[in-house]
């Protein structure tokens, strides 16, 4: 088998601003996530880096700093993308520096599951000389990967929350062709997920967030995974806590 090239990151390292003084007590710098690149910074390595986590423990949170830092919009698309539905992002990516790579990737792009209907609406009214897809006249994962297709279709820096969202367990694994198919470009791929499908992706670097912080860790090792094996294994196991004799 052939090993896939491994590429120059984009963004090689994000750390805080030392100018910036976070108040720890306070959301979002509260986060463990957050509060350990605000303490420490975090390496990002090439290709495909999978942010997994619970709900809460900061996953959005890391990705949308990681955006607005690269001056992508926050709400999703691209640094050229002015539009805004409702804020909820941290606003914290003014406080943080990137170290770059040596190569400078032509285009980049943020894609968030929450969002992604303002993104539609944007993107319709906003054609210019391209012709987008009517995405809201596909359903939701259809729509969703028409956008990957549409926006991702060159190596780039590309960073995507939750897209699992959106996805069937099909659809899920057509997504994981996308992303090998990316990275092997020379791509560098920042996505947040609780689908087990995405995070085994090969070669993808699986960082897993929690009360400790940030940890790199194997597919295998995940909580998320175990836990979908338990359930799936004996759904009875889980059902028995939530539900009376």
């Amino acid at each position: 088998m052939t090993a896939t090239k491994r590429f120059d990151p984009a963004v090689r390292r994000i750390r805080r601003d030392p100018a910036y003084r976070p108040d720890y007590q306070r959301w979002p710098a509260a986060v463990p996530a957050v509060a350990h690149i605000l303490r420490h910074g975090l390496d990002l390595k090439p290709g495909l880096t999978v942010v997994v986590g619970e709900n809460g423990s900061g996953k959005s949170t890391v990705v949308e700093i990681l955006a607005e830092a690269s001056g992508l919009n926050p709400q999703g698309g691209s640094v050229l993308a002015r539009y805004e539905d409702r804020a909820t992002e941290p606003r914290l990516g003014q406080h943080f520096v990137l170290e770059r790579g040596v190569m400078r990737p032509r285009w980049s792009y943020f894609i968030r599951a929450d969002t992604t209907h303002g993104l539609y609406t944007y993107l319709e009214e906003h054609q210019g000389s391209i012709t987008e897809p009517r995405y809201h006249e596909l359903s939701h994962g259809e729509g969703f990967v028409s956008l990957v297709q549409t926006k991702m279709n060159e190596p780039g820096f590309y960073l995507l929350d939750e897209p699992d969202a959106a996805l069937s367990f099909t659809s899920s694994l057509g997504l994981v062709a996308i992303l090998d198919e990316l990275v092997k470009a020379g791509s560098q791929i920042i996505l947040a997920t609780h689908s087990p499908i995405i995070a085994a992706t090969p070669g993808a670097t699986i960082l897993e967030l929690g009360d400790w912080g940030i940890r790199e860790t194997d597919w295998a090792d995940l909580a998320l995974v175990q836990s979908w094996r338990a359930f799936l294994g004996d759904p009875r196991i889980y059902f028995r806590h939530l539900f009376d004799e």
